[in-house]
């Protein structure tokens, strides 16, 4: 059996307490050598994992996935993102740290299993706990792989076994039993809406990310062929899976045809006729006009080919004008087609941004080169992340140098993009009669 890897819910969650006993009489330090040489035991094995994850998801592409793997590794902040607070003054000191909160259950999403796991346990061992994954029933085999590598590597460095578990398989009934157990003392979900509400229901702390459908504007005055780079670039990204990336662009109708030109000239094809309008609808959406899940990451190529629509080879991003009523606009896809929805002014676009967003606080972007509007559109969306002028998956950390990685935002309880001083527990302790030395 792999390292880790467990057949019954009750055996891993003794296990991984135990193990989160010892642990928590380690130092600071043993938690950065132990953080230290999971990166480089992963960094080894990324191109392993991303093809793991391509082959069995059938999800996203392999360069794509390499990428996020990289940043996961590489760019998820640990142990100084714990940060202390101090106040000195005449008669003591306070202080407020940042402490471990137990066992913590990761509920994983099938879109990108691996770098979901990493971010996560770097995160959660940074702040001092152990982990009990749970993985999407359909990336098991990636979850679990990668789940053993980092607690062979535990082992190695510091005899601790279990500190980080999972089971070898999974579905929602072990899920649930998972996420109710009273040995789990805190919730990470990134799995969607359904499994946050389903976790918040366990009446204990939940840290979830909800539903999104990320927007993107751009107005008159914007740099357009940067803004059709900065969209492509993160529309098409491993094939649109990441929730940050760009699922609607509204674009001002003046520049639209500039816009739409310099989409091309970046591998998107851009569709403005009706009948091959139907044919992606018919085989994209169900007749309830919801999506087909089948459809969930693949290739811009596939889905035209599937549509019968003639292409270039190099085709990454389908863009198509509609209105505002099409579900390509109000569903998120999480595919590589992205609707354009045309608007005679900024402000009609903005409240358009609104209208799509649904409000749901999770992700939006604009660009404009006005400082006035770029405050206000960000001001009225109030969502957890937001990016002006640049891609919007910049938000979880991607495309963008010198900007720490983290894949989950949790819109749905309120603490936005999640690193390691969100899985803790914050603390007071005072000293009185004195301490301070000015």
């Amino acid at each position: 059996m792999e390292v880790g890897i467990f057949s019954s819910v009750n055996n891993a969650i003794y296990s991984v307490k135990m193990a989160f006993e010892r642990y928590s009489k380690l130092s600071l330090e043993d938690r950065e050598e132990i953080i230290d040489a999971i990166r480089k035991v992963l960094n080894e094995n990324i191109d392993v994992i991303a093809t793991m994850a391509v082959t069995e998801t059938a999800m996203g592409n392999i360069p794509d996935k390499r990428e996020k793997l990289i940043a996961a590794i590489n760019k998820t902040p640990g142990l100084e993102d714990l940060i202390t607070e101090v106040k000195t003054g005449d008669r003591g000191m306070t202080l407020y740290e940042l402490s471990a909160f137990g066992v913590v259950c990761t509920v994983e999403p099938v879109t990108s299993p691996a770098a979901s796991i990493i971010n996560h346990v770097i995160s959660l061992l940074a702040a001092g706990n152990a982990v009990f994954i749970c993985p999407s029933p359909r990336a098991v085999k990636t979850s679990n792989y990668v789940t053993s590598l980092i607690s062979n590597t535990i082992v190695e460095i510091c005899g601790i076994d279990n500190l980080v578990v999972a089971l070898d398989e999974s579905n929602i009934s072990m899920i649930q039993e998972v996420m109710s157990h009273p040995d789990i003392d805190m919730i990470v979900c990134n799995a969607g809406d359904a499994a946050t509400k389903g976790a918040l229901a366990c009446g204990k702390k939940v840290i979830g990310e909800g539903a999104s459908n990320t927007v993107a504007l751009v107005d008159e005055t914007a740099d357009v062929q940067k803004a059709a780079y900065d969209i492509v670039s993160s529309a098409a990204f491993d094939n649109n899976l990441v929730h940050t990336s760009e699922k609607a662009i509204v674009a001002v109708e003046s520049i639209v045809t500039a816009l739409e030109e310099s989409f091309m000239k970046n591998e998107a094809y851009v569709i403005r006729d009706q009948e091959q309008m139907l044919r992606l609808s018919s085989i994209l959406l169900r007749e309830d006009l919801k999506p087909r899940r089948r459809w969930i990451g693949k290739s811009a190529v596939e889905i035209l080919d599937a549509a019968q629509i003639v292409h270039p080879e190099n085709v990454k991003l389908v863009v198509v004008e509609t209105i505002y009523q099409h579900p390509f606009v109000i569903e998120e896809l999480r595919l590589p087609l992205l609707p354009l929805v045309k608007v005679p002014s900024y402000e009609a676009g903005l409240q358009m941004m609104l209208d799509i967003e649904q409000g749901y606080k999770h992700t939006a972007a604009i660009h404009s080169t006005s400082i006035d509007r770029l405050n206000e559109a960000a001001k009225k969306l109030q969502t957890a992340v937001f990016v002006k002028n640049g891609p919007s998956i910049a938000g979880s950390g991607l495309l963008i140098p010198n900007n720490y990685f983290a894949l989950t935002v949790a819109n749905t309880t309120g603490e936005g993009v999640l690193t390691a001083r969100h899985f803790t527990r914050r603390r007071k302790c005072m000293l009185t009669n004195g301490f301070s030395i000015r």
